[in-house]
């Protein structure tokens, strides 16, 4: 993982007995709900400068789960719902809950189990590139998607995230894609409560737009917005928050950068 800016510090919590770690960036302003960041397959890296934007404007917590980005911190198995439970352990424990919760690709889907799951702990919802599209729930499709989004990535991503990877290793990185595959996304969000955004970039090919719309269409509270970027358009574009993360709103509290164009709203049922 590359080195941590400045203003993000290394904390380790003791959460169900193992050690938690996670990364930490700012301090509470007044009543604003603290902002947590679940990754996606567990990398860390791409995502530090997101925190660092969150902390401008409160707290903010990067998980390390399932435990990816230090060779002791593996706090749970490489799969959706593990990880979900890890994050509703860890917020149970360790922050002033209710909380902003904001996941990303993977983390969306374990995010979208705790705000469905634990609707005290998730104040509003931030599905960031939510992943996977029942078109790609197979090995042909989803590397389809791959090649495609693959080509709009930036080539720094690479050392942002690949070391994570290594210390998971292949074996526990395909367990859990092949976990986040066979999630049911579209379902889950239908017992989310709190609001939620929902963003991709325009060349997200993890994430198309008829998928977003569909997750969006099924929530009781529902925005969606297009940005520039690819999968992984937080990375290195977290200096440029929209919003404010003191609102209980989720359409008000993500970090994201310039929209593209605006999606659609869902109004609460």
């Amino acid at each position: 993982m590359p080195h941590l800016r400045r203003d993000v510090r290394e904390r380790w919590d003791r959460v169900g007995g193992r050690g938690f770690r996670s990364l930490r960036a700012g301090q509470r302003h007044g009543d604003a709900p603290d902002v947590v960041l679940v990754p996606g397959l567990g990398a860390l890296g791409y995502l530090v400068d997101t925190l660092g934007a969150c902390g401008g404007r409160t707290t903010a917590h990067l998980l390390d789960v399932p435990g990816f980005g230090h060779r002791a911190a593996r706090v749970c198995p490489a799969g959706i719902d593990a990880v979900a439970g890890a994050v509703c352990g860890w917020i149970d424990e360790v922050p002033r809950a209710p909380v902003v919760l904001v996941g990303h690709s993977t983390g969306a889907q374990a995010a979208l189990h705790v705000a469905a799951e634990r609707p005290d702990l998730v104040r509003s919802l931030v599905l960031l590139g939510p992943t996977f599209p029942p078109e790609q729930r197979g090995v042909k499709e989803l590397a389809r998607a791959f090649v495609r989004n693959f080509l709009h990535e930036s080539p720094a991503l690479v050392p942002a995230t690949v070391p994570d990877y290594l210390r998971g290793g292949p074996a526990e990185i395909t367990r859990f894609i092949r976990s986040a595959q066979h999630d049911a996304p579209e379902d889950v969000i239908t017992e989310v409560r709190c609001p939620v955004l929902l963003a991709r970039g325009e060349h997200d090919a993890f994430s198309p737009q008829p998928w977003v719309d569909r997750l969006a269409a099924a929530a009781r509270d529902a925005r969606s917005e297009v940005v520039g970027g690819a999968h992984t358009f937080p990375f290195r574009r977290g200096e440029r928050p929209r919003g404010s993360s003191r609102s209980n709103d989720a359409r008000r509290s993500a970090v994201l950068p310039r929209p593209a164009r605006r999606g659609r709203q869902r109004p609460r049922r």
